[in-house]
């Protein structure tokens, strides 16, 4: 079992990582010859959300090399915060020095102690040219085949809708607002570009609402509905504001995230990574309805 790669795009790499950190302390990353997925779907998950990634490998990884007996996947489990430490000490904290620029950063799969690790070798230029190198270690714990196979990604209905969302920086500001005066929040929208985000209480009833926004396709080759369907008929999905709140750590990577709405089962978020021309992957979050959100 080998693993190798230079990492190219650091920042891109932390702020994936940032963004899935608050939500769980220990997550799964798993290596493909195409693709890196990052896994969040822990039983012990607080209010049940999961993250599915699915991101291009040429979005952060240049000089990539991997080897397996399992189709040349490598799959580890590992502390979220050990890695975003990790991914920090590049322009911080292993290189210590503002006297110091990285160049290098490589990954690899390595051991320690005989404990697996994801090592990551730093490669520094000082201020007098000479060449550093500082490495930084991420215990590991390398999944087997049968436990690889037990991942699944969940299974939801056909959504009623989906809206592309206003930038999530701005709906952070106002659902911050909102989480003391409630732990649940109604999140609205319909097929005539229209969103809603609401509290309702014994004592208080607050609404955020945007108009003319884009309800996209996701599949080109999605057929027509059978049946003409109500554009203005408002969907519901009642879901714990902490969680929400916890996905709107993505407004550090997120350019586009598209918000399906499933009444009564969940609520899906997709956080695109890059531009429309140039996908570099997708963040794909499920977080459960709050069945008597009313």
């Amino acid at each position: 079992m080998r693993f190798r790669a230079t990492v190219e795009s650091v920042s891109v790499f932390y702020k994936i990582t940032q963004s899935v950190e608050k939500l769980q302390k220990r997550f799964i990353l798993k290596f493909t010859p195409e693709h890196l997925h990052i896994i969040c779907n822990h039983e012990a998950n607080e209010g049940g959300t999961q993250v599915w990634s699915l991101i291009k490998v040429e979005s952060i990884f240049t000089d990539y090399r991997i080897q397996s007996n399992s189709d040349n996947e490598i799959t580890m489990a590992l502390s979220s915060e050990a890695l975003l430490a990790a991914l920090r000490s590049p322009t911080a904290s292993s290189v210590s020095s503002s006297s110091y620029q990285a160049e290098d950063i490589v990954m690899k799969l390595a051991k320690k102690n005989d404990r697996a690790v994801l090592r990551f070798d730093i490669i520094a230029t000082t201020a007098v040219g000479r060449r550093a190198k500082v490495s930084h270690d991420v215990v590991v714990d390398v999944l087997k085949p049968h436990e690889v196979a037990k991942l699944s990604e969940p299974l939801c209905p056909d959504p009623n809708t989906h809206i592309l969302l206003p930038p999530l920086h701005k709906i952070r500001t106002i659902v911050e607002k909102l989480r003391p005066m409630s732990d649940i929040l109604a999140f609205r929208a319909n097929n005539n570009g229209t969103l809603q985000l609401a509290i309702r209480t014994e004592t208080a009833n607050v609404q955020t609402e945007w108009k003319n926004l884009t309800n996209p396709k996701l599949n080109d080759d999605e057929p027509p509905p059978e049946e003409e369907i109500d554009m203005d008929k408002i969907f519901t999905v009642h879901v714990s504001i902490r969680s929400f709140l916890k996905f709107l750590n993505c407004h550090v990577i997120s350019k586009t995230t598209i918000a399906c709405i499933c009444e009564n089962h969940c609520l899906m978020l997709y956080v695109y990574i890059g531009g429309h021309a140039d996908v570099g992957g997708v963040l794909t979050f499920y977080i459960p309805a709050i069945i008597d959100g009313d």
